[in-house]
């Protein structure tokens, strides 16, 4: 015990360094040690697959949503957060970087969730690009190179494990599209200000695995969305937190959108329209409309748990829903992630993320 409780100890003391009310890991606090993103800088894979320490934060995310045999619905999230206290990696104690994984399991009546914390340099998380690996304690995602073909993406078939206290899952990924690289050819602008990130995803996966529950083992189907996104730069002061949606629409097209919200009641948005092959359309900020239509009490916070999201351009006019309203992540940086079902003008299932909501009344415990 004593390792995982020194590791928790020097990892939460890391991350309360970095923390702010504007989202994960210091985004709200500038830094000129990092280097920053840069419009017209080429992807270099598999290598970019891998992390990258010079750069302050980083993230692999995975959201799937998934379906049993009688037609019962299911979410499955599983992510791998880094963050830096300096640019660059070393060995042990020593290492700057801090790991954090989040993964949960989402039914229409219970929300299950787990988190990990680490150091790097201690072989116990981090990524590597070749053969693509990324792992938190027991927790892993990998290239399966049993299913990957010569030449193919190292993202494109995935094996993927996680485990909490009562719940677990072991999935199956196998991509049936290419890579998409958002904003300008994956150079992501967050504000007015010209804050920005690197941002690609995988949103073509098939999924097909098993879900460990207090109810007994699920065998479940569906579909998933990977996002990859790294960046040194703050939130603009104004920003507040953002929601974030990826639609699996029934047509067999894909949607990402987000608004930041801020201080002054404006929001700067940004949306992906993915074809069914993968041609992609980035619409700059104004193109989403993102309206909140009822909200549910979660944890002392009044969250919005339905929305209109529209994007009058590809024709979008729908209503998200969430499967189960109490998806709350209770975690070292507090948010609501949990599967949505879309009606309107498409048809659909997806997944929705909001940080930023804060309790109606200060919470007894950190951490809430």
């Amino acid at each position: 015990m004593l390792r995982p409780l020194i590791t928790a100890f020097a990892l939460l003391a890391g991350l309360n360094a970095l923390a702010h009310g504007q989202g994960f890991a210091g985004l709200g606090t500038p830094s000129d040690a990092f280097t920053a993103p840069e419009a017209g800088v080429a992807f270099t894979f598999p290598a970019d697959h891998g992390p990258h320490p010079d750069y302050r934060i980083e993230w692999w995310y995975l959201t799937s949503v998934l379906q049993d045999e009688t037609g019962a619905q299911y979410g499955a999230q599983w992510t791998l957060f880094r963050t830096a206290l300096a640019p660059h990696e070393s060995e042990g104690w020593s290492s700057p970087q801090l790991w954090m994984g989040h993964a949960a399991v989402t039914t229409c009546d219970s929300h299950f969730h787990a988190e990990r914390l680490a150091r790097g340099g201690l072989g116990v998380a981090g990524a590597v690009s070749t053969p693509f690996t990324a792992i938190i304690d027991e927790w892993t995602m990998a290239s399966a190179m049993d299913r990957l073909l010569p030449n193919a993406d190292a993202l494109s078939a995935l094996d993927l494990t996680a485990r909490g206290e009562d719940f677990a899952y072991s999935l199956m990924l196998d991509a049936t599209g290419p890579l998409v690289f958002h904003g300008d050819e994956g150079f992501s602008v967050k504000s007015a200000d010209g804050q920005a990130s690197y941002y690609y995803s995988q949103p073509f996966y098939e999924v097909r695995g098993t879900l460990q529950l207090p109810t007994g083992d699920v065998s479940v189907t569906g579909q998933a969305w990977l996002d990859r996104e790294y960046s040194s730069q703050p939130l603009s002061e104004n920003q507040t937190g953002w929601d974030w949606v990826s639609l699996h629409l029934d047509s067999g097209e894909k949607v990402m959108g987000f608004q930041l919200r801020q201080s002054d009641d404006e929001v700067y948005t940004s949306a992906s329209w993915i074809s069914q092959d993968g041609e992609f359309t980035a619409y700059e900020n104004g193109a989403l409309i993102m309206s909140a239509l009822e909200t549910a009490s979660v944890r002392g916070r009044d969250i919005p748990v339905r929305w209109r999201v529209q994007l009058p351009a590809r024709g979008l006019d729908v209503e998200i829903e969430a499967l189960n309203p109490q998806s709350w992540m209770p975690t070292v940086f507090p948010y609501w992630e949990g599967p949505v079902s879309i009606t309107g003008s498409h048809s659909g299932r997806g997944y929705l993320e909001m940080t930023g909501y804060e309790p109606e009344e200060p919470l007894t415990t950190p951490r809430e």
